[in-house]
């Protein structure tokens, strides 16, 4: 995933306290800190909530990819949503 993301510009990147980070993190770019990180764990835990119907495999959720795709935009127009209140 590092690989993918290394190549934006990025001036800040906050980070938990796991010490794997500090070996491909450059330290001047690299926030330790869980109060900029608190607030993007709860997003991706709504997400998660919102996504889990993908991962279900009864006859009552669709696994077409048109009907897939639908869903992944209805939760991130929710999410979206939920932000701006």
């Amino acid at each position: 995933m590092w690989e993918k993301i290394n190549g934006f510009e990025m001036n800040v990147i906050a980070t938990d306290y796991w010490k794997s980070y500090d070996h491909f993190i450059p330290e001047e770019k690299h926030v330790r800190t869980k109060a900029e990180t608190f607030t993007v764990e709860g997003y991706n835990s709504l997400f998660r909530h919102f996504l889990a119907r993908m991962r279900r495999k009864s006859k009552c959720y669709s696994k077409s990819k048109e009907m897939l795709e639908l869903s992944f935009l209805i939760s991130v127009f929710h999410f979206i949503n939920e932000i701006q209140k």
